[in-house]
């Protein structure tokens, strides 16, 4: 009698177990393909993740445009202003009450009044009416007599010259150059004065006798008095 042999193929429990080894050596393989894509795409990157760096590098690079715009239109708007500084004329005093006006007759005057009087306190700010050079100051009318008391004439640009007179103090010397509205000096009451006030004169030379009507000469340049 022929004997029944026990058949050899293999059992459910060894069907699970290659299944489960292929299964995760598919993972593997997934998992090790997902890493080098991650990989190379940190190679292109530098290191972060695909996109991310072109992004912030372009941020940075917008943010640097916009503030250099910002700092050109800042510089151009400084030099506007200076511009329209330079070419801008300035009462010579502030607060003030006008007094003696040019052409004025009396005997506070050997012939009649020359220039414009602004009355300020002794002390007050007296300013460059515009930009030019210093080409006289001092005592004795800056060379124009005693009766100015301490002076400055100053050139301007277009010609005219401009006098302030019975100053306290000088604060600027000849040759100097001063900007439209700076400082030159303290109003006072010396010389031939009645009172604190600066005496303020617009000429077509630097020396006395060439007085045009100040207040009109200002009108036209735009400024009100």
């Amino acid at each position: 009698m022929l004997k029944r042999t026990k058949s050899h193929r293999p059992g459910p429990s060894m069907f699970r177990t290659r299944a489960a080894v292929i299964a995760v050596g598919l993972g593997a393989s997934a998992a090790l393909g997902a890493g080098v894509s991650v990989a190379a795409g940190d190679a292109k990157s530098g290191g972060a993740l695909p996109g991310v760096a072109v992004n912030s590098v372009k941020a940075q690079a917008d943010a640097q445009a916009k503030k250099a715009d910002a700092q050109a239109k800042k510089a151009a708007d400084v030099k506007k202003a200076a511009a329209a500084k330079a070419a801008a004329w300035v009462d010579p005093v502030n607060n003030y009450t006008l007094s003696a006006s040019f052409g004025l007759g009396g005997n506070m005057w050997s012939q009649k009044h020359s220039g414009q009087d602004f009355a300020v306190p002794v002390g007050t700010a007296v300013e460059s009416v515009h930009g030019g050079t210093v080409v006289k100051a001092g005592p004795n009318g800056a060379g124009d007599g005693p009766a100015y008391g301490n002076a400055v004439v100053i050139k301007h640009s277009n010609g005219t010259y401009s006098q302030y007179a019975h100053l306290s103090q000088v604060d600027v010397r000849v040759g100097q150059a001063v900007g439209t509205g700076q400082r030159i000096a303290l109003s006072g009451n010396t010389g031939n004065s009645s009172g604190p006030h600066l005496h303020f004169e617009i000429r077509t030379t630097p020396n006395y006798g060439s007085a045009v009507d100040p207040v009109a000469f200002l009108g036209s340049v735009g400024v009100k008095v």
